[in-house]
């Protein structure tokens, strides 16, 4: 016998599975009342529809009452397919004119509310259609419905003669009002029988109402569009509808202002609010203006900081909910166990994914905006992908909220009831287990108990508090108590024993913290954190080599801060923070500096980002920006926070001098490569375009040679090109044209100054454009053509030197190819007999008018770090340019046969040797130049110096052994420059 051809997906059919029936006779009872009320449906109720019938006749009183009310679409299902059913019937909505009497609407949309829960429950059921489809079917109908009520009332106020409507036959346009899907509904997730949380917002503004009430008169509007919605008769009903998400619900009516609502937020707004507007987004009435209002609260919902205290206040709302609602699961046998369980709110629920996604999204969503998807299982992903959450976690908790997503919407389905409560009988249990797909009560149990673990385990690992660190005393018994006058002398000797010299000194400062005199600290909240932080902090600070120096400068960053909770929740969230902070405040003064004048520095060492490209990075952060200035901000705070933690990963020794001055320059392009085209977008708002004009950025000296250190200034060159026949900028009516030459240096100063503009904390980066063609004399944007024959008429051998190190590092990829081109060409361009003798005064002249200021000057001294790239670009000026990576370089000239093996190797140690010492005295002394080192100074010179390979065991063994790498330099420097003695 051959088999039945398999149904099409998109259809139901008998072959179908579909649940068992708890109670035959009552399905029996459904396929015999469906047939006495459609006589001609009578084959299809006793073939293709009665499993169905049946399976839904036992197990859903309100399921099977649809089915009789809507036979028509119960058996279009069959032949359509509830694909089609959904959309036939939103289409219906739509078509809807806004000038419909009311009380049609009311009965249309009641009408489509029936089709579209029926369509979508038998869909579900029969495994048709997944979870993603089910919730957009439920929210497509919710958006359509409301659309449909919110564009009828406002036609009704304008044909009244209350509003004056733009666009009478598009009531929604530019109307002032909209409406904010919340929750579920926002993120397209809705229940199967839920309620949709909506904040109603109007725009005085609009100046669409006539009268002088507007607020009174949208809430009016907002409580008849309640009514449409809610309002039960004999056809039904559409959505209960909750507006209690608004700000201050008891206080305030039903639509706020738009300047009302901001005004709140920005000032009154708590972190359960941040995670509900995570979710919210506008689907009816004036959308631009909802837009606008989302977009005017974004830095409230995304902070630009790490705001680990918004896991503490979810943990604490998911606590009060746990402890009204008691969801934990009682012991027992497995059915018994899940009796009444509440699926959302209990231990393991929904709600706790929910709330696990919404808290890492409001963590670290205000540093990548990728992260800020409301839906979640989207959200999940996105969590995974950024190195936030496990995959396994992730793969877990997708499970678990697929299945007791279909467990709510089964419990909803029996009565229409918003419901998430399992039945409290085994006997109700067995029978909704049948409903499932289960065969017994206990094995769905089992089913929903292996879940719900998955998930409470995952909740545990997120929200558990971070245990404090050892103390190193653990042996004594008293804790350290600055509070406790008796304990006091105690704390005192423990303080002493853990290596602090001035324990008084420490003491009565942190009595002062925890009295609350420190700004930061006036908060219980902050003080609570404090307690937990202090002692892991003060056990890495005692590690250091100066402890109560390293103290004085914790005091300093704290008393420092604006606010304390968001900082000292990042050390209670971040186990190991406080040893990385505590080897930045004992070893390096000038990032202490920075840490305290820039706290949220601390953000970038929690290495969650590190290994992300600079560039992704900052076109994440990118996307938040909404002005020249937004955006600047933007790739400033990626800056610092990359550079900070590229610093202490030096510090600590996880990076070389190479490492790090690669990661630095890569850094400086993403922010000079994604900050030109911003600038020059804006400028041209002004001042127009240079038609078939462009420009490029040329990074010099360290910057070109991919060796920045930290604090270096950014040597750059900007370079432009375009045709000689246009003359002056073009634009739109407005703008002020200028001359072609005049709008390229007015567009370097915009960009310059947009790359030092400082903030509270300074600029961006120090710029230096003196090794542009005549220095400070010549313009500050050069043009191709100027360039090219500046450097075959009038270049000085020290300009072509300093070329040898240059790289484009911005603009189009056309005329940066042509700039390489007119680089590598000026390079070769000079007299070869001059190079050396110039070379040889350039270096003499360097001398005399900046002299060494001692052997730890390792750039300027005799043989130091000048006198090496001195070395290889004269080389390459003489044989061709090679590469603006120094060590580069001289593996190519010694590949190429222009340098022996042993000056090559000579040449690669020396550089090596002289950028990680300066650069380790740059992190610990700060860019001063100094007589002798401090004591946390020399442990890590010693350090690196033993890194580089260098035999010392001390200061003057390590200045002993620099001394003859110099000697040697500067012997390698006469022999292949010459003497600048002579």
């Amino acid at each position: 016998m051959p088999r039945p051809p398999r149904p099409t997906p998109s259809h139901l059919s008998p072959a179908r599975s579909w649940p068992p029936c708890a109670d035959p006779a009552a399905g029996d009872r459904l396929v015999e009342r469906f047939v006495e009320r459609e006589p001609d449906a009578s084959a299809f109720a006793a073939g293709p529809g009665r499993p169905m019938l049946e399976s839904i006749g036992a197990n859903s009183p309100y399921l099977a009452d649809l089915a009789l009310r809507e036979a028509a679409t119960t058996q279009a299902l069959f032949t359509q397919g509830p694909d089609r059913v959904v959309r036939d019937t939103l289409a219906g909505i739509t078509m809807l004119p806004p000038t419909i009497a009311q009380r049609d609407l009311a009965a249309a949309l009641r009408q489509a509310k029936r089709r579209v829960a029926l369509a979508t429950a038998l869909a579900d059921i029969s495994g048709i259609w997944n979870l993603n489809r089910v919730t957009a079917a439920l929210s497509d109908l919710a958006e359509v419905t409301l659309q449909a009520s919110v564009a009828h009332l406002l036609r009704a106020g304008h044909d009244r003669g209350e509003l004056r409507l733009p666009d009478p036959d598009h009531p929604q346009l530019a109307s002032g009002f909209t409406v904010l899907a919340m929750g579920k509904l926002g993120a397209r997730e809705l229940n199967y029988s839920s309620d949709i949380d909506l904040v109603l917002l109007h725009d005085p503004q609009a100046g669409v109402y006539l009268g002088d009430q507007c607020s009174a008169w949208f809430s009016r509007l907002s409580r008849g569009l309640v009514t449409l919605m809610e309002t039960r008769d004999s056809n039904g009903y559409v959505f209960r509808t909750d507006l209690r998400l608004r700000p201050d619900p008891a206080a305030t009516p039903p639509s706020l202002s738009v300047h009302a609502a901001i005004i709140y937020y920005e000032s009154m707004g708590q972190n359960w609010e941040r995670a509900a507007m995570l979710k919210a987004r506008p689907i009816a009435g004036d959308l631009q203006i909802g837009m606008n209002f989302l977009d005017a609260i974004r830095p409230f919902i995304w902070r630009r900081r790490l705001d680990f205290a918004a896991i503490s206040d979810i943990h604490a709302m998911k606590r009060r909910i746990d402890a009204h609602r008691r969801t934990a699961l009682p012991p027992g046998e497995s059915a018994a166990r899940v009796l009444g369980f509440n699926v959302k709110l209990g231990q393991g629920g929904i709600r706790e994914i929910e709330f696990l996604t919404q808290t890492l999204q409001l963590v670290w969503g205000g540093r990548d905006p990728a992260l800020r998807d409301p839906r979640t299982l989207v959200a999940l992903r996105l969590l995974v992908r950024a190195g936030h959450l496990s995959a396994i976690a992730a793969r877990e908790l997708s499970a678990s909220y697929r299945f007791l997503r279909r467990v709510e919407h089964r419990l909803q389905m029996v009565e229409d009831r918003q419901t998430h409560v399992l039945p409290d009988s085994l006997a109700k249990l067995a029978d909704f287990a049948l409903f499932m797909g289960f065969d017994s009560a206990d094995r769905f149990a089992r089913r929903l108990l292996r879940e719900l673990s998955h998930v409470s385990r995952h909740w545990a690992e997120v929200f558990s508090t971070v245990p404090a660190a050892q103390d190193p005393l653990a042996e004594a018994p008293a804790p350290l108590d600055f509070a406790d006058l008796e304990a006091l002398p105690d704390t005192l000797i423990r303080l002493r024993q853990m290596g602090f010299t001035a324990p008084e000194r420490i003491a009565d400062t942190v009595a002062g913290w925890q009295a609350g005199r420190v700004r930061a600290l006036r908060s219980h909240r902050a003080r609570e954190l404090l307690a937990l932080v202090l002692p892991p902090l003060l056990t890495a600070l005692a590690r250091q080599r100066e402890p109560d120096l390293a103290f004085h400068r914790l005091a300093t960053f704290l008393e420092n801060l604006p606010a304390g909770v968001q900082i000292l929740s990042l050390f209670q969230r971040n186990i190991g923070l406080e040893t990385l902070v505590a080897d930045v405040l004992g070893a390096a003064p000038s990032l202490a500096e920075h840490l305290a004048r820039s706290p949220s520095a601390l953000d970038g060492l929690l290495g969650r980002d590190e290994h992300s490209p600079a560039r992704s990075l900052i076109r994440a952060r990118l996307a938040d920006a909404r002005s020249l200035e937004g955006a600047i901000t933007a790739i400033r705070a990626v800056v610092r926070e990359r550079d900070f933690a590229i610093s202490v990963a030096t510090l600590q020794g996880s990076l070389d001098a190479d490492q790090a001055g690669l990661r630095r320059a890569d850094l400086a392009d993403a922010a000079l490569s994604s900050l030109l085209p911003l600038v020059l977008a804006d400028f041209a708002t002004r001042y127009g375009t240079v038609k078939g004009g462009s420009m490029v950025v040329v990074a010099l000296g360290k910057a070109g040679g991919r060796e920045t250190m930290a604090g270096s200034d950014l040597d750059l060159m900007l370079v432009y090109d375009h045709p000689s026949r246009i003359t002056m900028s073009e634009g739109p009516e407005g703008i002020r044209p200028l001359p072609a030459s005049q709008w390229f240096i007015r567009a370097v100063h915009a960009f310059v100054a947009a790359l030092t503009a400082p903030d509270a904390e300074g600029p961006m980066y120090a710029v230096d454009m003196r090794l542009r063609p005549s220095g400070n004399k010549g313009p500050v944007a050069v043009s191709l053509t100027s360039f090219q024959a500046y450097h075959a008429r009038d270049a000085w051998t020290w300009e072509r030197m300093a070329l040898t190190r240059a790289r484009v590092v911005a603009g189009p990829a056309r005329l940066a190819a042509r700039v390489e081109a007119a680089i590598r060409a000026a390079i070769i361009s000079g007299d070869p007999a001059r190079i050396g003798p110039d070379a040889t005064a350039m270096r003499a002249r360097m001398l005399r008018e900046i002299p060494s200021a001692g052997p730890w000057d390792v750039k300027h001294r005799k043989g130091g770090q000048i006198e090496v790239e001195f070395i290889v670009q004269t080389l390459q000026l003489r044989h061709g340019p090679m590469d603006p990576t120094l060590r580069v370089a001289v593996a190519g000239l010694a590949q190429a046969g222009h340098l022996a093996a042993m000056d090559a190797a000579l040449l690669t140690h020396a550089d090596r040797v002289w950028r990680s010492i300066q650069g380790m005295l740059r992190l610990t002394e700060g860019p001063r130049t100094i007589a002798d080192p401090g004591p946390a100074s020399a442990t890590l010179l010693l350090r690196t110096a033993h890194e580089l390979g260098l035999s010392a065991v001390d200061l003057p063994a390590l200045r002993a052994t620099l001394d003859e790498l110099a000697a040697e330099l500067r012997a390698a420097f006469i022999r292949l420059v010459g003497d600048p003695q002579t």
